[in-house]
Parts: C-alpha cells; structure tokens; sequence
C-alpha cells in the first residue's frame, strides 16, 4: 500500500539531507519532487498543487531548531498537511434507531457484498446484533455469496430470491429485525454505473424509503482518480454519508484515498485491506500519513494485537514463561494469534523504519507453514521437552515435515534463544518486584 509514494517522497527530502537550513531554494526543489511524487499517486493535479503550495509557505515560515534538521521539519509538515488533506480525524459511523439501517451503495465489483459481511462482522465484535438484508434482484451470486458470508460470521441473511423489488425487500429484512430484536440492518445492493439512469432512480429511491442512519459508498481503491469521479457523481444523487476503500492491499497508487475527501467533501471511514473478513480496518487519516511516510503505525499494530488477544491464554503462558514452560505448543499458539491479526507483511510494515526493509521480501501467511509442519511432527513429549530432540529425532522431525534437518536445526536453536530470553526478562522483572517491595 502507497509502497511508490512512500519511496517518492524519501527521494524528495533527500534533497533537504545535510542542509543546515530551510532556503527558498532547497524548499523549491523538495516541494516540486513532493508535487510530482503525488500526481504519479494519482491525485487530482489541482489537489497536488494547493497541498505542496501549502507545505512550501509552512516551511518557509517556520524556524529550525537546533535539535531539528530541516529534513526532519518538512517531514513533519508533510505529515500534518497529508493527514489534513485525507480528512484530519477519523470518521464514526453513525448508528441510530430501531433497528439502525446501514444502506451500502457502490459500483459493480467494488467489493460491495464482500464488505457487507466485513461489517457485519465488525459490528458484531463490538456486541451488536447485524442482520444482513440480501437487495441485490439482478445477481443470483450476490444473494448466495451474502449467505456464505453470513454462515461464516454467525449473522443470520434475509432474502427474497423470487422478489425482484429491491425497497420490498428492504422493508421486509427492517420488519423482520424489529420482531426479532436485531438492532442493525446492512443493505448489501446491486452494483450499478451513474450513467445507469434506472439503476441511479433505485439507489435513490432506497435511500428516501429506507431514510439510513448511514449511507456507506464502497469504491475499488485500484481506479485511482476514476474512483474520485464516480464517488463525486454518486454523492451528488444520494449525498452519501462515508466512503469505503476495498482493494488497498492491491496495486494502488493511492491517490483515491489521498483526495477523496477534499474533492467529494465526504470521510473515508473504511478502508479493505483483503480479502479475509477480518481485513477491514477504520481509516485514521494521521496514522496513514505516517505509514506514507515510513513512520509505521505502532498504535494500530497494538489495536490489533488487542483483538486478536486471549486474557485466559495470555495468563496461561506467563505462568509458563515464569517456571521455563514455554514449550512448542505454546509457540504454536502464539503463531496462531498473530496470523489471526491480518496480513503479516502489513503488520511488520506498522513498525517504524521496518516497512522499507521487508517491502521487496515475499512475506505472508505462507512463511509460517513450514515452522508449523516441523512443530506438528514432533510428538507430544518433543514439544513439552524441547532440550530432549536429539539428532535421531529431529531427522525423523524432517521426514515427517517434508523438511530438511537443516531447518529443524534452525527452528530448534531460534527457539532456544527465545526461551534464554523470556528467562532473562522474567528474572529482571522479577528483580524490579522485589525492589518494589522492599521500597515500601
């Protein structure tokens, strides 16, 4: 995600590396780099220009510090300027009434259906009872990958297959939530063009029958400016409430996200980043400014952590960790958890200065197959008692993992490292204890 961008604007404060000062020459030339690394992004020409001719006057009213280089400055006013242009602070979605209507518009093979079920799903996390309303009448597929969907997640689908009236339907699947006591409906619908003139008429048509709490436009990230166009055509037809991004895990060059907002007036409030249910994240706009600029995202690495996190198995394991339990079960576990929190590629691009480093490597759920075959050919007192895997057992270990010994090594010794760690850690803390105690 903005992996060209990102590369763009480091090639662009290069310029301002070892510069004692902020000049209007050595601006001038950052800024024209920083302008042309956003146009090649994608974004509206004009957008470019006013937010470049912006960071230019920040940076040439503002002092250097001592402590600050100037690269590090308009860094810095870089970042405030990408994060204002993409909307300055999230965006809630508003969920109100009885039952709550979420209506989900969008052109056809946005990932409209696909995300009707990742909000479902989002919702139904934090504690709220989702009925998904099937309102596609032109796609049989539709209706059926909803219900797939829906069996996957745990929330129940309404449909009609035989009713070909989109705002019936609607009517019913609201009807129904209301007698059984589901407190959010989310209209999946067909996906249409705005040059569809009867297609435009039905939207409309939804949403004043419908009057939703929110009205949510899902656009293909992958169209760049046309994505801008179309939401701007949409938005003047039924004054939409939020923009959804799909398909940023794909080859994007991001503007879409950078000048939605300033050109349709509408937020981003969520943004795909797969095709898993879970690969849906809410849109911060200053934490995305600083992944752009390769500053990670630590606070978004730590929410996901969280989601993904078991209290019960997390006491578990430090009661393990203090007693030098931590056996390859426990690091199965742990494997485990991790690929629950997305993309592994993107959660290492979270951690400052790491992004760059991995971004040419092939990284992903993959990586983790072999470490897990090795693990699972080992018997239940191997992975209790590590230390006892001798040169016998792990060639037997290869065998059984499609392996090479060479690699049961590796694993066998990375993991001895780790333990000696999680020893050290837990004698220093509880050294810290101890003080503590005596302290008082």
């Amino acid at each position: 995600m903005f992996e060209n961008l990102s590369d763009k604007l480091e090639y662009a404060f290069k310029s301002l590396k070892g510069q004692g000062s902020i000049s209007e020459i050595n601006v001038a030339t950052t800024v024209k780099e920083i302008r042309r690394a956003l146009v090649d992004a994608d974004v509206n020409y004009k957008i470019a220009k006013q937010v470049t001719d912006k960071i230019k006057d920040e940076a040439l009213g503002r002092k250097v510090l001592t402590a600050v280089s100037p690269g590090q400055l308009l860094v810095k006013i870089v970042d405030e300027e990408l994060t204002r242009l993409m909307g300055g602070e999230k965006a809630d979605i508003q969920i109100a009434g009885n039952p709550a209507v979420i209506l989900i518009a969008g052109l056809q093979g946005s990932g409209k259906t696909t995300f009707s079920g990742k909000l479902a799903q989002y919702l139904k996390k934090q504690n709220k009872q989702v009925l998904l309303a099937a309102c596609d009448i032109y796609r049989p597929a539709a209706i059926d990958q909803l219900k797939v969907l829906g069996e996957q997640i745990g929330v129940e689908v309404f449909a009609e297959p035989e009713n070909k009236d989109a705002v019936s339907i609607a009517k019913k699947a609201i009807a129904h939530a209301k007698t059984n006591n589901l407190k959010t409906v989310i209209i999946d619908t067909a996906g249409r063009l705005a040059v569809d003139e009867q297609m435009m008429q039905e939207i409309e048509k939804l949403k004043d029958k419908l009057q939703p709490s929110e009205t949510l436009f899902v656009v293909d990230a992958m169209t760049g400016q046309d994505a801008v166009n179309t939401a701007q055509v949409f938005n003047e037809r039924i004054d939409f409430d939020g923009v959804v991004l799909t398909k940023l895990d794909g080859d994007t060059r991001g503007g879409a996200a950078l000048s939605i907002k300033t050109i349709v007036g509408k937020p981003i409030k969520f943004i795909g980043t797969g095709e898993k249910l879970d690969a849906l994240d809410v849109f911060y706009p200053d934490r995305m400014a600083r992944r752009i600029l390769g500053m990670g995202d630590v606070v978004s690495l730590v929410e996901k952590a969280q989601q993904a996190y078991d209290e019960e198995e997390a006491r578990k394991l430090s009661k393990k960790i203090k007693k030098n339990q931590f056996g390859f079960d426990d690091f199965l576990t742990q494997i485990q958890q991790i690929k629950k929190m997305g993309n592994v590629k993107d959660l290492i691009g979270m951690i400052p200065g790491v992004g760059k480093a991995v971004k040419n490597m092939d990284i992903d759920d993959e990586s983790f197959k072999p470490i897990e075959a090795i693990i699972r050919s080992m018997t239940p007192f191997e992975r209790e008692n590590p230390d006892s895997i001798n040169g016998s057992r792990r060639k037997r270990i290869a065998d059984g993992s499609g392996t090479s010994v060479q690699q049961v090594n590796n694993l066998i010794k990375q993991f001895a490292e780790m333990r000696k760690m999680m020893k050290v850690m837990n004698k220093m803390n509880m050294g810290k204890g101890k003080k503590a105690m005596r302290a008082r």
